[in-house]
Formats: structure tokens, C-alpha cells, sequence
């Protein structure tokens, strides 16, 4: 059978930054054919826009979808559902999924319609990335501009409650699997790093944090998270446990002053190889290298082992403290060694990292 497609679903508060994040990966795809469903509300259809208009080759019109009718977890059966089968049904099906859900969105019940018959064989959710706003968020506001948050629930006039802005944070908090602070150029010093560990003793155990500056995240970190979230819904618990619409934000995400930009670059991003020689022993040295991730908060890890009496080389993904390990090929002639590449945020402790994997 075919694997599966993996989404990524994206959600955020509006002005987090979620479609200037999208554009970066659009622009950085190396070639990857990502398709993008974007929430819309009203009439301005100013994201599928600003990402049809990006000029990149791997994105064409038919690979931007707007869904316009309200809110993305409200119209999940009238709305989401026919359009993620036909994106799958086509000749060509795309090599990954974004799905940008409206700031008022909960992500819970979109993860919750992948285990739909007849989408549920096909595409799986890579993963659930929520953008914060940190400089608003380290002020103690969810959002840079709140008052256009209240506005934009008034547009609807299938409103009939209010979510606490609070509530919505903690349930896009909770279903994340990977939380991007943007915007980090504007915190201080030791501002970002208390962030970090504020919103992940939030988050479920395991989820990563990281920074960003204008949403320039490497595609690699953030795509291929491969966690599969609709078989992990128990774990995304959310705060209101009943649903209801609930209004939506039709502004796009670049309202706000940009005369702080600056270069895209992925400086806040490194990484590094680790050479070792033969391993004794794959289970345990698997669990080693979880146990270094967590130590030295690595993003990702990637490599192949030599272990002593198999002919096959080992090879290892880590995402997070999640080590996947597998046996792919025999090395033949290729020298018995352990190459690992390690992914983080800039400022890892490379000598600490590399003594603790050759421990």
C-alpha cells in the first residue's frame, strides 16, 4: 500500500505570524510539492494571495485551496473533508500538506477528522505546529493585537458564544507537537529562553519549542515530524470539551510593523556531524541517543549505526526524544561507521554532545 500523505496542520492566534512561516517554507521547499489548504474567513482573500502569489514553481494555483465558509473545525464535514479528498484523489497527489487553520480555530477536532473513513488509509498528520506571537505572549496578551481578535468574532454571525481567548491558547497549546515562538527578535536577552521553558512545562512532555524570527524555520525541522497526532487524540485534551462555532479572523498575518525585518536567514539554526565507531549494543545505545536529546534539547537527529556482528547498517530518526531505528542495507564495502547528524538551535554544546554519544 502506499504510505500515507502527511499534513501539517498550522495554527496560531491571528498576527502570530502563521502564513509568513508558510511563505518561508514555501520559498525554502527544495523541490518538495507541498499543497496548502488555507482557512479564509470573509471576503478578503488576502493569504492565498500573499502564498499564490510567492512565484515558486513547486506551488501552483491548483495547489492552494481556500476554505471560506467560516471557521475550519466548524465546516469539517461540508468543507475539509471533500477538499482533502480531492487533493488526494488527484493524478498527481502533492508530497506534503499544509493546512493553515484560522486564528479562532481549534485544532482538536480538525486532527480529530483524519480518522474520517476514506482519508484516514491516506494521509496521516505529520504534525500539529502552533505559532505564538512571543513578544505579545511574554507580555502577558495572546496576541500583538487583541482588539483585532475580538473584532474579527463579531463578523460572525453564527457567533453564539465566547471562547475565552485564554481557553483557545491552552487547547492550541495542548494539541501542538512542535511550538514556534516568532518573532524572537524582539524579545531581550534571557526573554525567549524563559518563554521557551514557560510554554513547554505547558505543552505535553516531549513537545519542542524553538524560536524563530520572521516564522524562518528550516523545512527539515519543520516538516517530517512523522508523530501520526490522530491516533494520539486522548493525549490533546481540550480545555471546552464540546464544540461549537465559534468565530474566525479574515485579516492576514503581516499587519503589523515589519520595520524590525531583517534577513531570513536560519542562523538560529545549526547543525553538526558525530562520527563513532562500531556499536555493541542497538537498543541501548537507541536509548542512549534519547537520552542525549533530552539532556542537550536537540530537534532532530539523523544517521546510520555499525553494530558489532550485523552485516546491515542501523539506520536511526529522532525527532524530539522520539528515536526511530530500522536496519536498512548491508554497508558492503562502505567502512563500518556511526554518522550522525545533529539538528538544533544555535548555541548547542557540540564537544558535550558528541562526549556523551561516545560514552
Amino acid at each position: 500500500m502506499a504510505a500515507k500523505i502527511p499534513a501539517t496542520v498550522v495554527t496560531g492566534f491571528l498576527g502570530a505570524g502563521k502564513t509568513t512561516l508558510i511563505r518561508h517554507m514555501l520559498e525554502n521547499a527544495n523541490g518538495k510539492r507541498i499543497a496548502l489548504i488555507i482557512n479564509e474567513f470573509g471576503d478578503l482573500g488576502v493569504d492565498g494571495d500573499i502564498l499564490k502569489g510567492c512565484g515558486i514553481e513547486t506551488c501552483t494555483e491548483e495547489d492552494v485551496v481556500e476554505l471560506s465558509n467560516g471557521c475550519i473545525c466548524c465546516t469539517v464535514a461540508d468543507d475539509f473533508i471533500p477538499t482533502m479528498e480531492q487533493l488526494l484523489g488527484r493524478d498527481n497527489p502533492p508530497d506534503h500538506i499544509v493546512i493553515e487553520t484560522s486564528g479562532l480555530a481549534l485544532p482538536q477536532p480538525l486532527v480529530r477528522a483524519f480518522n474520517w473513513p476514506g482519508i484516514s488509509t491516506k494521509v496521516t498528520v505529520d504534525g500539529v505546529v502552533t505559532v505564538v506571537d512571543g513578544k505579545a505572549v511574554s507580555a502577558g496578551q495572546f496576541a500583538h493585537n487583541v482588539a483585532a481578535v475580538d473584532a474579527q468574532r463579531k463578523q460572525d454571525e453564527n457567533l453564539d458564544h465566547e471562547t475565552p481567548l485564554a481557553e483557545l491558547f491552552e487547547d492550541q497549546i495542548a494539541c501542538a507537537d512542535m511550538i514556534v515562538v516568532n518573532k524572537a527578535d524582539l524579545l531581550a536577552e534571557g526573554e525567549a529562553d524563559h518563554l521557551r521553558a514557560v510554554l513547554k512545562s505547558e505543552a505535553r512532555k516531549g513537545v519542542q519549542v524553538v524560536t524563530a524570527t520572521m516564522g524562518a524555520l528550516p523545512v527539515n525541522v519543520l516538516l517530517g515530524q512523522g508523530v501520526g497526532a490522530e491516533a494520539d487524540l486522548d493525549a490533546r485534551h481540550e480545555v471546552h470539551h464540546h464544540h461549537h462555532d465559534h468565530d474566525d479572523d479574515h485579516h492576514h498575518d503581516d499587519d503589523h510593523d515589519h520595520s524590525h525585518e531583517h534577513s531570513h536567514g536560519h542562523d538560529e539554526f545549526e547543525s553538526f556531524v558525530v562520527e563513532l565507531g562500531e556499536i555493541e549494543d542497538a537498543t541501548a545505545f537507541a536509548e542512549k541517543v534519547a537520552d542525549v536529546i533530552r539532556a542537550h534539547d536537540i530537534l532532530r537527529l539523523k544517521g546510520f549505526a555499525a553494530i558489532q556482528g550485523k552485516p546491515m547498517r542501523l539506520t536511526l530518526q529522532a525527532v524530539g526524544p522520539r528515536v526511530d531505528t530500522y536496519f536498512d542495507r548491508p554497508f558492503g564495502m562502505a567502512p563500518r561507521l556511526t554518522r550522525l547528524v545533529v539538528i538544533g538551535q544555535a548555541g548547542l554544546d557540540m564537544a558535550k554532545i558528541e562526549a556523551a554519544l561516545k560514552a
